[in-house]
């Protein structure tokens, strides 16, 4: 599968999150000279509310950014956030006093606000399942990217007799303006969005363009379906065979429990045995009303996820080695995001030779949101010829085109014989044919002993969202997909989030963010020029002749330098280890840099081995925060909620980001005042400590499942949690 459309896409998206990295940094070493310049060194209120101002706009459109986006789409609000952030820049470069300051810097806020809410989002919906989580760590990548350009331009200006602080806010314009030609020329609408609003043919295309083929009709149906926010699903377990092998006279002998399943794909279909005893989702499943019973803390959600990716969940050794290999390689090679993922046992395409992706521009919609020079590049070359159909699977093995939705999932279809309505089932192989789970089950007659013929599933079902039983026709979903669903004439609302799924998601969702803002990134990131200042970093470099505060900020940018090599390992590791294991891993060195930072600040010793020690800790506490509790949040926020409701959810969840930015930027300068540099670092060793507990006990994995099935997976845990 050709990924290159979607990367390109998730590139030029994220270049909302390099300008709010720019901002982030270039206040961080301008307001050394706003402060001289507006006399804010005895009125740290003034400079918390300076800093605070961009975080407080932000707060505000983030209000309505996640409803608005239901309404008018997700690009749309990408381009607005571009130009608030060139408003801004110039707005700032002008200010003639401290409050047309503040007034640039809220709307900044509003640019970085809609930015850090909706590209998280807008990745997650455009992205293949496989490789979703590297794609959405490209906002902390091209946010490093932001900071370190800003700290060079802010180091070159503070060697001149006069730095402008002006001159280093206004330079943010030039690459706003950037952001918004690559927003309104290059970036397609989210086909979910379009979905949604019942334009088929248009999400199709761009379907089509992003994956780099024709057949699409897995992840069509996958869309579709994700407009319900669930909670009837149910887990089944089947042994599931190639329904072409059943022509002729075993037709007339199918045993009772058989069913037939169809593929969204026309003339696709298999036939299903019902088991139960072999898969472990099933297993977990009927033991979770027990284990809500014992004593356990860690919830049942957490142990129904694990079961999904049990049996590819890397060992201790392989990981370290894994991790070793990562860093040691080449880091350009991150872009290679499609060759990973080829080991798959259900890939989503075959790679066979065929007709190539027909003319998408065909059709009386309207084009225009696919003509991109982005999507054009991987429109040709790149695509992957349609496989033939009719059986399970195809030649030598490989699978039957488009039917996959990713991360060696399958959607599939079955009748109800009572109601002659239609049910939706996802799929996921459990690693093994059946003969060798050490069960012989008999299908149309024949004992299963020939391995590769026949696999062993896991099912989620649920009701249909199509209205299949209202076409005729052998196979009714490649007919119904094509159609638009009639929705609800109420809108996402409220109400919606009393769903148990939703809310059991609102919590980890809210409390992984209450925790990341609370561990103090945002204060250390502010404040780094003025935290190595305190602790004498000027020593280091005084042989340079570098005045204090160009040392700080010269330090500063080699710490943003270090970062990228670090978001690069866990770009790789993202769908490898899953973000459950990033978090669990690297939060420990968080804690333990953070009590260093504390010890050097308690513990007398000299002025060079301090400088030394506050150096390494911030560099290490950086360089591991990006690789886990700097992306991870987010990119849990943007898979976790159904598409009804994502963007009110995500909106919900930002709020509670900026809120905890706002308390953590306004009081840090109060903070060192009161009680100084070592018990700000103690509360958020505490908080980190607190968030791995948090992580362990409550946040699953969801590496390798497409959005609509974490979903599932959340109203079915969430049912089972209540029983």
């Amino acid at each position: 599968m050709s990924t290159r459309g979607a990367v390109l896409v998730a590139l030029a998206a994220a270049m909302g999150n390099l300008l709010q990295g720019w901002d982030n940094a270039t206040i961080a070493g301008a307001v050394l000279y706003i402060k001289k310049e507006f006399h804010l060194q005895s009125q740290p209120t003034m400079e918390g509310l300076l800093l605070a101002m961009s975080l407080i706009g932000a707060t505000v459109i983030t209000t309505f950014s996640g409803s608005v986006s239901d309404a008018v789409g997700r690009r749309p609000m990408l381009i607005l956030s571009s130009v608030l952030y060139c408003l801004g820049g110039f707005v700032m470069f002008w200010s003639p006093n401290v409050y047309v300051l503040l007034i640039g810097r809220l709307l900044d806020g509003f640019g970085v606000g809609l930015a850090v809410t909706l590209v998280p989002l807008y990745i997650s919906e455009t992205s293949p399942t496989e490789i979703r989580g590297q794609l959405n760590t490209f906002p902390q990548f091209t946010g490093c990217v932001g900071m370190f350009l800003s700290y060079c331009m802010v180091f070159g200006m503070s060697l001149e007799d006069s730095p402008s602080w002006r001159l280093m806010l206004g330079v943010l314009s030039i690459p706003s303006l950037i952001y918004f030609v690559l927003a309104v020329f290059f970036l397609p609408e989210s086909p979910r969005w379009l979905v949604s609003k019942g334009q088929m043919k248009e999400a199709k295309r761009v379907l089509q363009r992003l994956r780099g083929r024709e057949d699409v009709s897995g992840e069509m149906a996958l869309l579709v379906e994700g407009l319900s926010v669930g909670g009837d699903a149910s887990i089944e377990e089947y042994i599931i065979g190639p329904d072409n092998e059943l022509n002729g006279s075993q037709n007339d002998i199918r045993e009772r429990d058989q069913i037939k399943l169809y593929g969204a794909e026309e003339g696709v279909s298999w036939i299903a045995k019902p088991v139960t005893g072999q898969s472990n989702l099933g297993l977990v499943s009927r033991r979770g009303s027990i284990a809500n019973q014992s004593t356990s803390l860690i919830d049942p959600m957490v142990t129904l996820f694990g079961s999904v990716h049990e049996k590819t969940m890397p060992q201790t050794g392989s990981m370290l080695g894994s991790m070793r290999s990562m860093l040691l390689s080449n880091f350009g090679s991150m872009f290679n995001v499609a060759e990973q993922h080829k080991n798959e046992q259900w890939d989503e395409e075959s790679q066979k030779d065929g007709d190539q992706l027909s003319d998408a521009g065909s059709g009386n919609e309207s084009d225009d949101n696919l003509r991109s020079p982005l999507l054009a590049q991987a429109s040709d070359k790149d695509v992957i010829p349609r496989a033939s159909t009719g059986s399970f699977f195809g030649q030598a093995g490989e699978q039957v085109s488009g039917m996959g939705i990713g991360g060696g999932w399958q959607i599939a279809y079955r009748k109800d014989e009572k109601t002659e309505k239609f049910k939706r089932i996802y799929l996921h192989e459990e690693g093994a044919p059946g003969s060798r789970r050490g069960s012989v089950v008999s299908l149309v007659g024949r004992d299963i002993t020939n391995e590769g013929e026949y696999v062993h599933a896991s099912a989620l079902v649920s009701q249909s969202v199509l209205r299949l039983e209202d076409i005729k026709g052998e196979n009714p979903i490649k007919e119904a997909i094509d159609k638009p669903v009639k929705s609800s004439s109420r809108g996402p609302g409220w109400r919606d989030l009393l769903e148990p799924g939703v809310k059991h998601a609102l919590i980890v969702g809210i409390g992984i963010q209450i925790l990341q803002q609370f561990s103090g990134i945002n204060g250390v990131l502010y404040y780094t020029p003025q935290i190595l200042k305190s602790a004498g970093v000027g020593v280091l470099l005084s042989n340079l002749g570098l005045s204090p505060d160009s040392a700080s900020i010269l330090i500063s940018s080699v710490t943003t330098l270090l970062m990228l090599p670090s978001i690069g390992v866990a770009m790789k590791l993202m769908d490898i280890a899953g973000r459950r294991l990033l978090l669990l891993t690297t939060l420990p060195v968080l804690l333990i840099s953070l009590i260093l930072l504390v010890l050097g600040n308690v513990i007398s010793m000299g002025e060079t081995i301090h400088a030394i020690i506050s150096t390494i800790c911030v560099v290490v506490y950086f360089c591991c925060f990006v690789m886990g509790f700097g992306p991870i949040p987010n990119i849990l926020c943007s898979e976790i909620f159904p598409t009804r409701v994502r963007g009110l959810c995500i909106a919900i969840c930002a709020l509670v980001f900026w809120f905890g930015d706002i308390i953590v930027t306004y009081s840090l300068p109060v903070m060192l005042n009161s009680i100084g540099l070592a018990g700000v670092f103690g509360i958020y060793a505490v908080v980190c400590f607190i968030a791995w507990w948090f992580v362990f006990l409550k946040v699953p994995e969801t590496k390798g499942m497409p959005l609509e099935v974490i979903t599932e997976f959340f109203a079915v845990g969430a049912k089972q949690s209540a029983e």
